[in-house]
Formats: C-alpha cells, structure tokens, sequence
C-alpha cells in the first residue's frame, strides 16, 4: 500500500467544538458528581432529535436538524442531507418517518461539562425478532446548561450485543475514565482512534479481533485492482472536541466505546482514463477530475473491549468493532 505523504494535511478540514471526553471534567468550578441527565431531559432530547432527524430527511434539509447533532454522526448526516438536496431538490419523495421506541437510557454520572447519556432503543428500520434485528445506540452530549443536546453517535447492533453496563445503586452508569485504564482494560479507550487508524495502515498495533471492519478491510484495500488505475489510502485520527471518545464500564469488566476516525481513498487513473464520478460524489465535489479523485470519510465505530486478561486465548484478549458507521464528507478532483 502506498503512502500520500501530505494528502490528509490538504484535505482535512479542522472542526473544533467544545466538547470533551468521557473523564471528568471540571468547568465552571463544578465539582460535584452528578447524573449526567435525567431522564426526563434524556426522554425530550431523543423527542426532539428524531423530530429533527425526520424534518431534514423528509426535506432534504441539513439546517433542519444541524442544532440536533454534532461529533461523527453530524458530520455524516450534514454531508448525507447535502449531497442529496443537490440530487433531489425538491425533497425526499421515498421519506419513511423514523421512529425509536422501547427505550432505556443509560446515565452516567460525572463531574462537570460535558454531560452525556446512551439511549438504547429499537428503530422502524429492521426486522423485530429475526436475524436483521437490531438497536439503535445513540449517544447524547450536552456542552453546557444552555447548550442543546446533540446526538454525537449512532451505532445498529443486535440485541446480543448490548452489555449489561455496571452501575451504581442509584442506577447511575459509570464512563470510562479518560486515563489509568492501561491495568484494567486490554486497549485504552482514549487511544482507540490512532490505534485504529494505525492499524488500518501498519496492521499494528494488533489489537483488534480479526473482522470485516479489521482484517478484512485491511486486507479488501490491499487487494483493490482496477486496470489503469492505482489507490492509495491514508487514515487519521479524529478523537478531540466533538469527536472524542466516549464509554461506559460494563459489569463484566471491560467497556464499550465509541469513537470517530477519517479516511482518505484516492484513486488516479493512468493517462487516457479518468476515475468514475458518482452522484453522491459529485454533489460533494471541489475541483475538476481529470485523473485523480480523493474522497474523505467520516466513520465512527463501536468496540467492545474485554478487561486485561479475562481471556483465555489471544483473539478472547483482542477489542472487537460491533459496528462502523462511514460517510462520505468531500471529494476533491485534480
């Protein structure tokens, strides 16, 4: 696999929101440990997310729910909803109204902003009961009593792979501390998206469970051919203000976490030939494609990470991605 050098520091663009990781944190002089929300505040803000959320999808209008999300999650609905008002103007003729029902939410407790919480539902966009059977996660972060919440994380699991999360006997969850967790878990969860993206480009460190978001990636990327064309890939790190890590500890010892990351695919084609533009793309656009095309991806990813020796094998020691959510965020052609 080839390198691009300086690709990543001319196409990245910085987004810096006020938003931390899931250590405590002391604003304001705050020090009191505190839910992170009620649930009643929880409830409103999943209400008013999905009202949201369905506004700007029937519409195809990102500036209907922009206020409603941050972190990943906004960067790819922003993108999605964008490059869709640019193919279909008039709105989205095929809109289904989302719904998320049976709820639960999980409510850390922590010191200070940000405050955040977990809803775990079940949405109208799979088979109840059968093998597609899913929950949607969705993660909720509040920068300060005046701010919004917005949702900064979304991830479709199967029910199986909902952890029973440790609490205390307020029924308060407890986050994954933001340091000191090196003794505890097998990986550390503030780490997890230069680990990743590391990984993606080096296969180290090997931390990971072998998978179609793991191995299989690295693997699919590596053995890309085309015919006159060659790619090239580069993967960055993203886990700082809106896109910083977040987790709860779970009852068994280890802790689930969500995190972001970005990725640069670009293909360049040889002389005579010019890479394939799609609609999605093209609405995304700058530049003109003569022979090369570079797409940028926001993902963000959920990984169980089993406690620091609980396993009895190397793979049972390794985090294990239960699920990657990716978008195309820009395209840049030369």
């Amino acid at each position: 696999m080839t390198r691009l050098g300086r690709l990543a520091a001319g196409l990245a663009t910085a987004t810096v929101l006020s938003v931390g990781a899931s250590g405590c944190v002391t604003v304001h002089g705050e020090l009191e440990v505190l839910p992170g929300a009620t649930k009643s505040e929880a409830a409103q803000a999943l209400e008013d997310f999905t009202a949201a959320y369905n506004a700007a999808d029937k519409a195809y209008d990102p500036s209907l729910d922009e206020d409603r999300v941050t972190g990943s999650l906004g960067a790819i609905n922003q993108a999605g909803l964008k490059a869709r008002r640019k193919s279909s103007p008039e709105g989205n003729a095929a809109h289904k109204p989302l719904e998320l029902t049976d709820v639960s939410f999980v409510i850390p407790k922590k010191v200070g902003w940000p405050r955040w919480f977990l809803a775990d539902t079940d949405s109208n966009r799979d088979e109840d009961g059968g093998k597609l059977d899913t929950r949607w996660l969705l993660v909720f972060v509040r920068t300060g009593p005046e701010a919004p919440w917005k949702a900064a994380y979304l991830a479709a699991v199967s029910p199986s792979q909902v952890p029973e999360f440790r609490t205390d006997a307020d029924g308060l969850a407890e986050p994954v501390p933001s340091a000191g967790t090196d003794e505890v878990l097998a990986t550390a969860p503030a780490e997890l998206s230069r680990t990743y993206t590391g990984y993606l480009e080096k296969g180290a460190p090997d931390v990971f469970a072998p998978g179609s978001t793991t191995s299989g990636w690295r693997e699919a990327r590596e053995n890309t051919r085309r015919a006159g064309f060659s790619y090239q890939y580069v993967d960055q790190a993203l886990d700082d203000g809106a896109f910083a890590p977040l987790g709860l500890m779970t009852k068994d010892g280890g802790a689930l976490v969500f995190f972001s990351s970005k990725h640069f695919e670009r293909q360049t084609a040889a002389e005579g030939l010019r890479p394939t533009v799609t609609a999605d793309v093209e609405a995304l656009l700058t530049g003109e494609v003569k022979s090369t095309l570079t797409k940028e991806r926001v993902s963000s990813q959920l990984v169980y990470i089993p406690e620091r020796g609980a396993g009895d094998g190397d793979a049972a020691d390794k985090a294990r991605v239960l699920n990657r959510l990716p978008g195309l965020v820009a395209a840049q052609g030369s």
